[in-house]
């Protein structure tokens, strides 16, 4: 057992975030381990960039309220104490609501050292479709 020392916190990539989204490494998965896990904080509006992971992600949202949403159309408002799993290969981003901050732990395997496949970004018309979808 081992007391596990959050990373510094950096500031998200905008090659991967859309807005002020900051992060600390959590986990990384040392042999046998593939569990890779990380504190995310999203202002309001911020986001990722659509991506997918190879072997799935779990999100759990830990402060306020941020929406997950799938290429098909899928959205899911993520409260305080939600989570939010998306398998394999499913292309989503995820990111903080309009008008509130928003904090989740992001718990991802890695395959072979390889955690996502980083796409587009979101644009603000799907956000803003997701915001409504939510929030009708």
């Amino acid at each position: 057992m081992r007391l596990a020392i959050p990373g510094p916190t950096s500031k998200g990539p905008t090659e991967k975030f859309t807005g002020d989204v900051y992060l600390n490494a959590l986990q990384s998965g040392e042999d046998p381990s593939r569990l890779n896990s990380a504190m995310v904080r999203f202002s309001p509006a911020a986001r990722t960039h659509w991506h997918s992971h190879p072997l799935g992600q779990t999100l759990h949202c830990t402060d306020g309220m941020g929406l997950v949403a799938t290429r098909d159309g899928n959205v899911i408002l993520m409260r305080a104490g939600d989570a939010v799993y998306t398998p394999p290969g499913e292309e989503h981003w995820h990111g903080a609501t309009q008008e509130s901050l928003m904090c989740h732990l992001a718990l991802v395997e890695h395959d072979n050292g390889h955690t996502a496949t980083w796409l587009e970004p979101v644009s603000e018309h799907d956000y803003q479709a997701a915001h409504t979808a939510t929030h009708a």
